[in-house]
């Protein structure tokens, strides 16, 4: 695997490292190894897959928090999506910055977000499927979200959200968020 470190600290894209022929590739999509070599964090715990039936279709923003905090990496296996990595570590030099990267089912690309690092992605094409790797389990006391374009994360979405849960609608804004709810606060959890 190729890892290329995003101008938001410890946030990777992972690409593979393809053994080409006529019949295709093989190429490894997970090595613990190379990722702890990385300095990543290498357990993986759960797996999802979000299945999206209509582009424009949006997800997020979510993350865990201490003690439950998870990393995750992120691929896509049908379709396309453009991701965001939202950094809310709270000591980050890109504290409230984001990154955004497209994943599709042609160019086999991951990207991974460690703990502190909230994620999203508005769906490119109908039918598009994400495949989500952990390092935690899911935590509903842990969990937390934020809107999708508060203006306190200036997040340029490529194309117009069509498709939004009311869950996700309903998230605060950061600014205006309950001190105990945002990532690194003493109470989180």
């Amino acid at each position: 695997m190729q890892f290329a470190e995003t101008r938001l600290p410890r946030v990777f894209i992972v690409d593979l490292d393809r053994v080409e022929d006529d019949r295709g590739f093989f190429a490894r999509s997970w090595c613990a190894e190379e990722f702890r070599r990385e300095g990543l964090n290498p357990a993986l715990c759960q797996c999802n897959v979000s299945f999206n039936r209509r582009r424009g279709t949006l997800r997020g923003m979510h993350l865990q928090v201490a003690p439950h905090a998870e990393a995750k990496l992120v691929r896509v296996t049908r379709g396309a999506i453009f991701d965001v990595a939202l950094d809310l570590r709270p000591d980050s030099p890109r504290f409230r910055q984001w990154i955004g990267v497209r994943l599709d089912a042609e160019n086999h690309r991951a990207l991974y977000l460690p703990e502190g690092v909230a994620h999203g992605f508005l769906t490119l094409e109908d039918d598009s499927e994400v495949f989500y790797q952990m390092s935690h389990p899911h935590a509903p006391t842990s969990a937390r979200g934020y809107r999708h374009d508060d203006p306190a994360f200036g997040i340029e979405w490529p194309e117009s959200v069509l498709h939004i849960s009311d869950r996700d609608r309903a998230h605060p804004l950061f600014e205006t968020a309950a001190p105990e709810s945002k990532p690194g606060s003493e109470s989180s959890g």
